[in-house]
C-alpha cells in the first residue's frame, strides 16, 4: 500500500540521523505481537508506526510473533493478527517467530552461565518477589546467588530435560539486587512450563521470559530501531545489557512512545479477553469493543483509521484521546464512498388516501448528497409507505416542524403530504397516519405555491426490505462520576446496544453484501453485519451517526 508518512516526529528524526551519519545504510523495525488474544486500535498506532517508517525510508519490517509464553498463546491469535495487519493494508518483509530462536536464546543463557552472570534459583515466585525490595528498599541476594559456573550448567541442563517440574526453579541473570533500577534487581530469564507449544510441540519445557527474549530476538534479526511503548522505557537498560552480555553482533536501538489511550472504551487485550470470557460481548469481533476486528465489523474503514493514527502523531506523552476523533476520520472516508440509502428504524405506516391505489411511479433519488457526479436512482413509490416514528407526533411540541395533524411536510423526492387522521392500537399508540397528497408538489416539478418546514424520508410499504438496525453506544461507561474507582466490568454500559426491526429500500441495496457501506438518510453511516446476515435478512451496524460536535483543534 502507498501511505507515506508526511508529518514529522521524534522517532523520524533519529532515524534521519542514523541514516545521515551512516549509522545505518537501511532501517529494519518490526512489529512483535504477542499471540494471546486480538489486536485493538492502541495497535494498530504501533502497525501504522512500524510499517509507516520502514515504507517511507525504504525499509523493512518483520512480523514477528513473540511466542514465549505456551500457556496463553493461540493459533488463533496469530491468524487473526495476520489478517488485520492485510486488512489495514500493510505488507510485512518477514514473518517470523520468537521460537524459531528458542536453540539461539538458550545458547546465550549459557553465555550468560559461564560468565558467572546467571544462575538457576530455588526460590518460589512469591519469595523472588518478596527479596526484591522496593523502589525506596534495597533487595536481597538470594542463597542460591552463588552456586558455582558448573552447578549452575548441571542444573540448567536438567531444567531443560525436564527433571524439574513447573515453578521448581528458574533461571535468573546476576546484576544488583541493590540497583535503583528494580529491573535490574536479578530479573528471571527463564521458566519451567510443560507445556505443548503451538510451533515446538514438546521440544522444550523451559522457556524464556520475554525482558529476556525480546532485545535476542531484535539483535538476531538485526532490527535497527526498536518501537515500544512507554511502559519499556525503565527496561531499555536492561535491553541494552543483555544485547551486550549475550555476545550479539548486531545491536538494536530501544525508543519508546506513548501508547494510545481512549476514552470510553477498554485497551488492554487482558481486559478484553475477560469480557469476551463472560460473555459481555459478542466475541472478539463485537461491534462495541475497539478491536481490529470490532471496528472491521462494526464497519470502519481501514483508511480512517490510518488517516487517525497519522493525526494523533507520535510522542514521548501519554495522554487520552477522544474517541470522537476517530468517528470524525470516518465520516470524512464514508461520506464519499457509502451511497446514500432510504431505511426506517422505527417504522411507522403512512397511507396517502388520495394517492390512486395500485399506482407505483419510479422517483429520482441523489445517490450521494454532496456529490451530484455519483448520479440519481429510481425509487419506488406508492400509496403505503414507511415513516420513523419520530416523524410523527399527536400533540407536537415547540418548533417540531414533521408530521402532525393538519401540518404539511415534504416527503422526500416525492410530494407534499398533509396529515388528516392516524389510527391508534388498544394500548394508545399511533399505528398508522392518513395523509393527502397535492399531485402539483411534485420534487423537481418547479413547484412554488408554497413552502413547507420540513422534509422526511420514507420507503414503499411494498417494496421494501425487512431488516435489523443494531444501534451501539459505549460500552465502557469510564467518564460518569460515579464509577470513580470502580471495576471496569461494574462500569458496562446496560444500554451500549439496541436493537430494532425495521425497512430499507430495495433499490439501493439489491446486490449488498457483508461490509458494504450505506448512509442512511438522517440516520447515519450503516455497514452490513458480516456475522448475523443471512439471505432472509439484512442486519446493519450504525458505525457512526451523520454528525458530531467534535472538531479537530
Amino acid at each position: 500500500m502507498s501511505n507515506e508518512t508526511t508529518s514529522s516526529n521524534f522517532i523520524k528524526n533519529i532515524i534521519l540521523d542514523d541514516l545521515e551519519t551512516g549509522k545505518h545504510k537501511s532501517i529494519i523495525t518490526r512489529f512483535p505481537p504477542e499471540p494471546n488474544g486480538y489486536l485493538h486500535i492502541g495497535h494498530a498506532k504501533s502497525i501504522c508506526l512500524n510499517f509507516g517508517l520502514a515504507e517511507e525510508f525504504k525499509g523493512k519490517v518483520n512480523l514477528r510473533f513473540d511466542d514465549t509464553n505456551p500457556v496463553k498463546e493461540d493459533v488463533e491469535y496469530i491468524n487473526s493478527i495476520q489478517e488485520d495487519i492485510e486488512w489495514l493494508g500493510f505488507e510485512w518483509d518477514e514473518l517470523l517467530f520468537a521460537s524459531n530462536y528458542f536453540d539461539e536464546m538458550y545458547k546465550r543463557a549459557l553465555v550468560l552461565i559461564k560468565k558467572g552472570k546467571a544462575y538457576v534459583d530455588d526460590l518460589t515466585a512469591d519469595e523472588i518477589r518478596e527479596h526484591r525490595g522496593t523502589l525506596t528498599e534495597p533487595g536481597k541476594n538470594s542463597p542460591y546467588r552463588d552456586r558455582s559456573i558448573d552447578e549452575n550448567l548441571d542444573l540448567f541442563t536438567k531444567m531443560r530435560d525436564g527433571e524439574f517440574g513447573n515453578g521448581q526453579k528458574v533461571l535468573r541473570v546476576k546484576i544488583d539486587m541493590s540497583s535503583p533500577n528494580i529491573n535490574f534487581r536479578d530479573p528471571v530469564i527463564y521458566r519451567i512450563s510443560h507445556a505443548d507449544h503451538h510451533n515446538t510441540g514438546d521440544k522444550w519445557c523451559i522457556y524464556p521470559m520475554y525482558s529476556f527474549a525480546h532485545p535476542i530476538e531484535d539483535a538476531i534479526e538485526g532490527i535497527t530501531h526498536s518501537l515500544c511503548s512507554l511502559e519499556f522505557e525503565d527496561q531499555r537498560p536492561l535491553y541494552d545489557w543483555f544485547v551486550k552480555e549475550c555476545e550479539m553482533e548486531k545491536v538494536p536501538r530501544q525508543i519508546e512512545f506513548a501508547r494510545l489511550n481512549m476514552n470510553n472504551t477498554v485497551m488492554s487485550k487482558r481486559k478484553l479477553k475477560l469480557l469476551v470470557d463472560n460473555n459481555v460481548v459478542d466475541g472478539w469481533d463485537d461491534p462495541r469493543i475497539p478491536t481490529i476486528s470490532g471496528l472491521r465489523r462494526r464497519g470502519y474503514t481501514p483508511e480512517s483509521i490510518r488517516n487517525f493514527c497519522e493525526e494523533i502523531g507520535v510522542s514521548k506523552v501519554n495522554s487520552q484521546v477522544d474517541s470522537q476523533l476517530l468517528d470524525f476520520f470516518l465520516r470524512e472516508d464514508l461520506q464519499s464512498k457509502a451511497p446514500l440509502a432510504m431505511g426506517i428504524l422505527k417504522p411507522l405506516k403512512l397511507v396517502i388516501t388520495n394517492y390512486p391505489e395500485g399506482k407505483v411511479e419510479m422517483l429520482e433519488i441523489e445517490n450521494n448528497a454532496k456529490d451530484e457526479t455519483q448520479g440519481k436512482r429510481l425509487v419506488p413509490f406508492s400509496r403505503e409507505l414507511y415513516i420513523e416514528q419520530d416523524d410523527f407526533m399527536e400533540e407536537p411540541i415547540k418548533k417540531y416542524f414533521r408530521l402532525f395533524p393538519e401540518n404539511e411536510v415534504r416527503l422526500k423526492g416525492a410530494y407534499f403530504v398533509k396529515c388528516n387522521d392516524f389510527i391508534k392500537d388498544e394500548n394508545g399508540n399511533v399505528v398508522e397516519v392518513h395523509c393527502t397528497y397535492d399531485p402539483e408538489t411534485k420534487s423537481g416539478s418547479g413547484f412554488t405555491g408554497r413552502k413547507v418546514k420540513s422534509t422526511i424520508h420514507w420507503v414503499d410499504a411494498n417494496d421494501s426490505k425487512p431488516c435489523e438496525f443494531r444501534l451501539f453506544e459505549p460500552l465502557i461507561l469510564d467518564d460518569a462520576p460515579e464509577n470513580e474507582g470502580k471495576h471496569f466490568l461494574d462500569q458496562i454500559n446496560p444500554n451500549s446496544i439496541d436493537i430494532l426491526q425495521g425497512f430499507v429500500e430495495s433499490v439501493q441495496i439489491k446486490d449488498a453484501k457483508p461490509f458494504d457501506k450505506f448512509q442512511l438518510v438522517r440516520n447515519g453511516f450503516f455497514s452490513i453485519d458480516n456475522k448475523y446476515t443471512t439471505e432472509d435478512k439484512l442486519v446493519f451496524n450504525r458505525v457512526v451517526p451523520l454528525k458530531s460536535s467534535f472538531k479537530i483543534k
